[in-house]
């Protein structure tokens, strides 16, 4: 008698998972906890939402690891679709990025508007603003541009070393990714630090931390994706013909530099107008 759970096609049909509804909650505490610790209310509720997003994220990784890498689920049919919605998520993040820089050169292009009456008396009628002290572009943000500039190259590397079954360059490679990532983050921190204006001084400020802040939050994002995927190459994962979490992470790193390279060139270089001294 066939077995009525027999599986005679390519698809994977998800088991029912505690994760969406669980993440869902957890991102709702840490979005109330932020709020009530910007209205000083201490930070509690936020590290317990945070927490419970921490916690729903490596649970929910894990039970994809296991569905790949043990039960066999990702099939060719399924990867390809995989890679399709991977491709939708970066289409996505593309498009937000694109409102930040809509907002840069709106506010930059057109300054000193007529009708703009209250942007003109906040910026004096050109852009950069009056007493903005801008940062000088061949300076952080060139060391910043190099920096993953060069983490590009790495994950490139670590990508062909594992297309060619070299474990050890998938290592290295992911290991000087991973440090390098870390260091730009290092130094947007201390640029920041060092920064001239602030976010709520005015629309130069603001549309300068939207733009270069998100930025910063998704090296971040994929930092914590690359240091992933390298533990899991540590412990044996991902094959030259099926490495799909790997190909995805090097994917959103591509992305993460190509729109810093806008940064760069848009609003620190462009945008700046003429540095003042430091």
């Amino acid at each position: 008698m066939a077995d009525a759970h027999a599986k005679n096609h390519d698809y994977h049909l998800v088991d029912p998972s505690p994760w969406p509804i669980i993440g869902s909650i957890s991102a709702f505490i840490m979005a109330v906890g932020f709020v009530m610790f910007l209205h000083d209310a201490g930070p509690w509720v936020l590290i317990i939402g945070g927490l419970g997003v921490a916690y729903t994220m490596l649970a929910w990784w894990r039970d994809v690891i296991r569905e790949a890498e043990v039960e066999g689920h990702h099939t060719p049919v399924v990867q390809l679709h995989l890679r399709y919605g991977m491709i939708l998520f970066i289409a996505s993040e593309v498009m937000f990025f694109v409102a930040w820089f809509w907002a840069f050169f709106d506010a930059s292009l057109y300054s000193g508007e007529a009708i703009q009456a209250a942007r003109v008396e906040h910026t004096g009628g050109h852009w950069p603003p009056d007493g903005v002290a801008t940062f000088d572009p061949w300076h952080l943000p060139l060391i910043n541009t190099l920096i993953l500039l060069t983490s590009g190259t790495t994950v490139t590397w670590a990508h062909h070393a594992l297309q060619h079954n070299d474990r050890e360059g998938l290592k290295w490679g992911l290991i000087c990714t991973v440090v390098l990532g870390a260091l730009f983050t290092c130094v947007q921190a201390y640029e920041y630090a060092h920064a001239g204006f602030n976010f709520s001084e005015n629309i130069y400020g603001a549309t300068f931390f939207m733009a270069t802040g998100f930025h910063g939050f998704h090296v971040i994002i994929g930092t914590i994706f690359l240091t992933v995927c390298l533990f899991r190459a540590l412990a044996g994962h991902f094959k030259p013909e099926q490495h799909f979490g790997f190909e995805a992470a090097a994917w959103y790193w591509h992305f993460v530099d190509v729109v810093w390279l806008f940064l760069f060139a848009c609003i620190y270089v462009w945008g700046a107008g003429t540095p003042a001294a430091h």
